[in-house]
């Protein structure tokens, strides 16, 4: 912009090698067990699986209303997103600016039926219907109280963020079988590349599953021809 206004005559940040990008180290992922405790722990159980579940951001899921529940198809659309700056919640488009469809395993049906209970389709799903959920308090909030109790009973529960449910809910999904490209509707990436980006190495594992799925195929391809040869 600056070149173009002519305030500079060239680019000088042409030709400079940024840093390399590296993601969070030590993301944690928690099992279903896990996710399943800490759950029964907090003082929002449907919204810990809410999240844990479907990978959908936090304002995402405070921004949820009624009528974005399809529960004959099971599916949460997310159609809009609440972000807190400073003391206020300014309700905006997702962080893609895209809507999407993202399905919810049948373990959060009767949880989500219970959140919406007496609510207009205009109601919001999580808390009293009318104001957004603001995020918890990172010290003494009912997640992070959550978290420590599932610490008093497991020393080795790790500690973690709402937001770390989100790496949760891919690495659930990968583990289950879902491809790159499921994980990524699913999360709202604009890529399937980005998606590889942040947890590729969820699948590592894959390649294992590629050598294995090759080794049985020639085997059957084998067995097949041989057969083939004995008739005739």
């Amino acid at each position: 912009m600056a070149v173009t206004d002519r305030r500079l005559l060239r680019k000088l940040a042409r030709g400079v090698k940024l840093p390399r990008k590296t993601g969070k180290l030590n993301r944690v992922y928690l099992s279903h067990d896990q996710v399943h405790t800490l759950a029964g722990l907090s003082a929002h159980p449907t919204l810990v699986l809410c999240l844990a579940y479907t990978g959908i951001r936090w304002g995402e899921a405070t921004a949820l209303r009624v009528r974005h529940i399809n529960f004959l198809r099971r599916r949460l659309n997310v159609e809009e997103n609440a972000v807190k700056v400073g003391a206020i919640i300014h309700l905006g488009t997702t962080k893609g600016h895209e809507r999407r469809s993202v399905p919810y395993p049948d373990l959060l049906s009767a949880g989500l039926a219970e959140q919406c209970a007496d609510k207009g389709p205009t109601q919001l799903v999580f808390g009293g219907g009318t104001f957004h959920m603001k995020s918890p308090d990172s010290v003494d909030g009912w997640f992070v109280n959550a978290v420590r109790r599932a610490q008093q009973t497991n020393p080795h529960f790790p500690s973690l963020t709402p937001h770390d449910l989100r790496h949760t809910a891919a690495s659930l999904a990968i583990s289950s079988g879902a491809n790159v490209k499921a994980v990524q509707r699913m999360l709202g990436h604009a890529s399937a590349a980005m998606t590889l980006d942040t947890y590729g190495d969820l699948f590592d594992d894959d390649l294992e599953m590629v050598a294995a799925k090759m080794q049985e195929t020639a085997r059957e391809a084998s067995v097949g021809k041989a057969w083939a040869s004995n008739l005739a």
